[in-house]
């Protein structure tokens, strides 16, 4: 199935502002041909929400329930960022207020409250429970961060902490179903988890740094990555046969990356690294071991976004691009959610890949030791 891309460009137009004039509306056509297309949910929208992590590996989950012959589920997104939340505040007070208590996280994190607390349904805990349609975590991060504060400064977490904490995700969030009927059947977050018969332990997060040893666990110093969770850590060309190899053979991939370049470009339906910065059309930057580690350290490669990736296309050239699913809604693009992420971008701009450990090819599983 081919999809026609149509870029136009905006600026805001001034009369006294020359750039403002020699930026006006440019109109550009590109064109994708899918060439692996793998199962997934509905788009959703995180809306005012520091939580694409969440909505990013629910995604995740949802299709590898779809891969696997379970049917299409609606995973909770807001019942792992509750437990998120309170372990963070956890370990905020344990190191004397030097945690991270942001909205984002990583992969690992939805992957480890699941094993440890179980998962729910949307239809059971769909966390919003104030005056809107969608999440607005700006008031209650507020309150996060300043009731931790007050805790540390106490150096004391009272039995009037703890009620005050759960009473504060109650208000917003909702109280935590202990039990729920679901389809007919009554079920524990935990009971439910089973249900879904997916072992967490079969996911992996994978990424490709030189400070560290290749073939080793790491822990990436990115600030979402608050618990300081370990990443395999391979070279370069052989996270990319990772990738290339789980989405050949029917797996998806949840992708952690920068999305803060001018190559990014949600609103047009890809994003590329192009040589001649504003040219989105100009030939790309082939990205290197060596670029991509600069671009860590000199900090123009960040921690922004968690997103799901189902499947490969190629654009009019023959170039590679990687389906991916967003959680921004369906009406940011023409597409429905969905953008093409080039090969290169991929390359230069991922921080980590959550994938089934059975997606990896043999070899380097055996190089990693699982």
């Amino acid at each position: 199935m081919k999809t026609k891309i149509l870029l136009l460009t905006l600026a805001t137009l001034s009369g006294t502002s020359i750039i403002a004039q020699e930026n006006q509306q440019k109109a550009v056509s590109k064109q994708f041909t899918d060439v692996i297309k793998l199962a997934a949910t509905p788009v959703k929208n995180q809306a005012s929400s520091g939580t694409c992590w969440s909505y990013a590996t629910a995604s995740f989950l949802e299709s590898e329930l779809l891969r696997t012959g379970k049917g299409e589920y609606d995973l909770s997104e807001m019942f792992i960022v509750r437990a998120n939340y309170l372990a963070r505040m956890d370990d905020n007070y344990l190191r004397s207020g030097r945690g991270n208590l942001g909205q984002g996280s990583v992969g690992h994190n939805f992957i480890n409250f699941v094993a440890l607390e179980g998962i729910v349904p949307q239809e059971v805990y769909n966390g919003i429970n104030y005056d809107s349609k969608l999440n607005d975590h700006k008031e209650l991060n507020k309150y996060i961060n300043q009731i931790s504060e007050g805790a540390v400064e106490l150096k004391k977490r009272s039995p009037e902490y703890y009620k005050l904490i759960n009473s504060l995700f109650d208000i917003y969030l909702g109280p935590v179903p202990q039990k729920f009927t679901y389809k007919g059947k009554e079920y524990t977050p935990k009971t439910f988890a089973s249900s879904l018969g997916l072992n967490m332990s079969d996911y992996v997060e994978i990424t490709s740094f030189t400070h560290h040893p290749f073939y080793s666990l790491i822990p990436v110093e990115v600030p979402d990555n608050w618990d300081f969770g370990k990443m395999y850590n391979v070279p370069l060309n052989e996270l990319m046969q990772i990738a290339d190899n789980a989405l050949n053979n029917g797996y998806t991939i949840c992708w952690d990356g920068d999305v803060s370049e001018k190559g990014f470009k949600h609103s047009f339906g890809f994003a590329v690294i192009p040589e001649k910065g504003d040219d989105l059309l100009s030939k790309e930057i082939q990205v290197t071991q060596e670029s991509r580690q600069k671009g860590f350290e000199d900090f123009t490669t960040t921690d922004d976004h968690l997103m799901h990736m189902t499947g490969i296309s190629k654009d009019e050239n023959g170039n590679k691009f990687y389906i991916t699913k967003n959680s921004w809604g369906t009406e940011r693009n023409s597409y429905g959610g969905y953008l093409h992420i080039s090969e290169n971008y991929f390359k230069a701009k991922c921080i980590s890949i959550l994938v089934n450990k059975n997606a990896v090819p043999k070899e380097i599983r055996a190089k990693l030791g699982f």
